[in-house]
């Protein structure tokens, strides 16, 4: 009995941790809410959802003709993976800093245009950017959903 109150206990308190997160950083409930599920696809290796609400989803040919346009693409991985490979002339912007930080978002200006991308459908990052992003009320915010392995398989520009 007093191990099960206890499990309880341990579960209770990491869900208001993730929502203390969540509140933290200054985003909506139907945001946070967003977060988490994006999260749990990644922990169950399950593949992100092919849409998002107010996103536009783009292949890496739309991003590639976007970038051209002058578009900033914004890289939402890791530091070591960033500085392992990226996509030519990606900025980091990191996910986790952001969920931890809305004032993150600030460095940016809500009337450009964003490309965000991490490492593919199984990767929570990029998602979630786009989602606090948009929640924060960034309009023109792209999704390359298939990220830097996409790129890579069509043959554009790393560094």
């Amino acid at each position: 009995m007093r191990k099960a109150f206890v499990s309880v206990i341990i579960v209770a308190m990491a869900i208001v941790a993730l929502t203390l997160t969540a509140y933290a950083g200054g985003y909506s409930d139907s945001a946070a809410k967003k977060i988490a599920e994006l999260q749990d696809l990644e922990k169950n290796k399950k593949d992100m959802p092919e849409t998002l609400e107010g996103i536009t989803v783009v292949t890496a040919e739309k991003a590639k003709a976007l970038q051209a346009a002058g578009v900033k693409i914004l890289d939402n991985r890791v530091k070591p993976q960033f500085d392992t490979e990226k996509i030519a002339g990606a900025e980091w912007f990191f996910c986790d800093d952001l969920l931890k930080n809305s004032s993150m978002a600030d460095k940016l200006n809500k009337e450009k245009e964003y490309v965000l991308y991490c490492n593919g459908i199984k990767c929570w990052r990029s998602p979630a950017v786009a989602v606090m992003l948009h929640d924060l009320g960034f309009k023109k915010i792209y999704w390359l959903r298939l990220g830097l392995p996409e790129w890579k398989q069509k043959g554009f520009p790393t560094e």
